[in-house]
Parts: C-alpha cells; structure tokens; sequence
C-alpha cells in the first residue's frame, strides 16, 4: 500500500482498482512515488480501474507533475487504465478530466460524492 504525506492507497474489495485518497498540498517527491508506484502496476496489469479522492486538496507544487516517472506514468496510463473515475476534483480540473476522456481510450468521469463513485465502480472500501 502506498502511503505518503499528501496521497494515501485505499485498499479496495477489486484487485484491479487502484485507489488513491489526495489531501494536502502534492510535493513533486509524492507525484513521482506514485508514478512509480503504477509503473510497477503496469509492468505487471493490463487494464486496471483507478480512482482518485480529492479531499482536503491544496493544489500541488509547482513543477510536481514534471518528472519522467510522471510523465512515463501518464503515457502508460494510457493503454493500461480502463476506467478514470475522480471524485471531487477541483473545478478546473473536472472540465479536462472529462474532455481527456473523450479523446482517449480511457473511460473518466468525475463525481461530486465519493459514495457514488465508489457504486460506479462496484467497488468498496476495505481494510487493509
């Protein structure tokens, strides 16, 4: 399980959904541990279902998203993430999340309730 200072792994009842809770300010460091963390996944899944749970969010640093591991992340996700769900993304976010959505094989959609996300995905939280 992934456990940083600004995203946390919440272990699922779905072997293939990877889910992250995002609170706080996300460092570049945190960025590039989780790109790390599903490049590993993608070496060893094809097609995996990720959520991400933005609460308490506080942006990220400048330049967090700007790494090669971040970048290879984002490139693989492409080809390995079937579904894209976001819940409580900020606003100018949402927008870009649907809109990736429509122009790549990736299925996003956004939520407003982490519950209804969850439903979507037929999935649950569970303890680890």
């Amino acid at each position: 399980m992934l456990t940083l200072r600004s995203i946390t792994q919440i272990a699922t009842s779905r072997a293939d959904l990877y889910a992250f809770r995002v609170t706080a300010e996300v460092s570049r460091e945190d960025m590039t541990a989780m790109a790390e963390y599903m490049n590993r996944v993608f070496d060893k899944k094809d097609g995996v279902d990720m959520l991400l749970i933005f609460d308490r969010y506080d942006g990220a640093e400048t330049g967090a998203t700007l790494s090669w591991e971040g970048l290879k992340s984002r490139l693989r996700a492409v080809a390995n993430v079937n579904r894209y769900v976001v819940v409580g993304a900020p606003e100018s976010a949402e927008a870009l999340i649907e809109a990736m959505g429509a122009l790549i094989p990736v299925e996003a959609q956004t939520y407003d309730e982490e519950f209804a996300a969850w439903r979507a995905l037929d999935a649950e939280a569970v303890a680890a």
